[in-house]
């Protein structure tokens, strides 16, 4: 029996010796000291032993177990002590060492020319209004003189939730959203994600539309032509003219389509207006009698302006961006370009 607990004994220290995790530590531990342990194993078989020989064994082997606590007391001081000085270690940071470089992101550009037409706009007089993207047909289409059955939806068609709701087409629904509850003058602008079926190099199935709508008495032509000169003048350079074209809108009466002259050839032609010295820009029209009467605004009394524009478009040529996706494919290398 002295012969077995002198055997552990030496088991013991090798393996503390050798032991450099607490984990380990633990383990070897179990193996000795454990309910089923070596020594554990010792103190439940002197009920083997003779009578008279009980006493002395019993003193041995718990004398044993007794530095075998201790020892392995002491080494996971030493190994606890280890571990703290290994991570004071890792977590030291030398003062006088320069800053570890962190690289900054920058302003999307949608983001950027958003804010800058909300700016200009607001500087004209116009309030903000932000209407839900998930909206009724009714104010999607039908309160802007569309029907069901009316072919302009064919142009617009999007993504129906139920026969009652859709994801919007336009911001135009939150101008109606206004007219009902205000009542003239009305000076608004709706910027905000549209959702439409279309994917190509200059078209996504969700962008970012921002319309404009002016309710006043005597509102003419000639408010509107004025507004978005002085629009483009803000948004592109001080030199750019607008034109107005004859076109067809549903909720104005009569509408247009508005070009800027070419930001980059100033009217000469090149390859960004494709040799014609305009680009086209946005929509617009006096708001048609129809949609005034759907909010309960008497048009004999007033009459109003809108326009519609896609912030990616004013983006695309802003920056001569030649697609669409870019702008949503956050590739860092074509976004960066536009630091400050």
């Amino acid at each position: 029996m002295k012969e077995k607990i002198q055997q552990i004994r030496q088991q013991i220290e090798e393996g503390l010796a050798s032991v450099s995790l607490r984990k380990s530590l633990f383990e070897l531990k179990m193996k000795f000291l454990g309910k089923t342990g070596e020594i554990t194993a010792l103190l439940k078989g002197m009920r083997d032993l003779p009578p008279e020989e009980r006493p002395e064994m019993g003193k041995v082997i718990n004398s044993a177990r007794e530095w075998a606590e201790e020892a392995f007391a002491a080494r996971e001081e030493e190994l606890k002590k280890a571990e703290l000085e290994d991570k004071y270690a890792s977590e030291k940071i030398d003062v006088t060492m320069p800053a570890a470089f962190s690289a900054y992101g920058t302003e999307h550009p949608i983001s950027m020319v958003r804010r800058e037409l909300v700016d200009i706009f607001a500087g004209m007089g116009f309030e903000i209004f932000e209407g839900p993207e998930i909206e009724k047909d009714y104010y999607n289409f039908q309160a802007l003189n569309i029907p069901a059955d009316h072919p302009a939806r064919d142009m617009q068609d999007t993504f129906f939730i139920t026969e009652e709701f859709l994801l919007r087409s336009q911001t135009s629904s939150g101008q109606i959203r206004v007219m009902e509850k205000k009542a003239p003058p009305i000076k608004v602008l709706s910027p905000g994600r549209v959702y439409r079926s279309d994917s190509d190099a200059t078209h996504s199935p969700m962008f970012h539309q921002m319309e404009g709508l002016v309710v006043d008495k005597n509102i003419t032509l000639c408010d509107l032509k004025g507004l978005l000169d002085e629009f483009a003048r803000k948004m592109f350079s001080s030199e750019t003219k607008t034109r107005l074209r004859p076109s067809y809108f549903p909720f104005t009466e009569p509408s247009v389509e508005v070009d800027v002259s070419c930001c980059d050839c100033h009217g000469k032609g090149c390859r960004l207006c494709k040799g014609t010295g305009w680009i086209e820009i946005l929509g617009a029209g006096i708001v048609n009698r129809r949609v005034l009467e759907n909010c309960g605004v008497d048009p004999d009394v007033y009459s109003g302006l809108a326009f519609g524009m896609g912030i990616e478009r004013i983006a695309m040529i802003k920056y001569g961006i030649n697609d669409i996706r870019l702008l949503f494919e956050n590739d860092v290398r074509f976004l960066k370009q536009f630091k400050d």
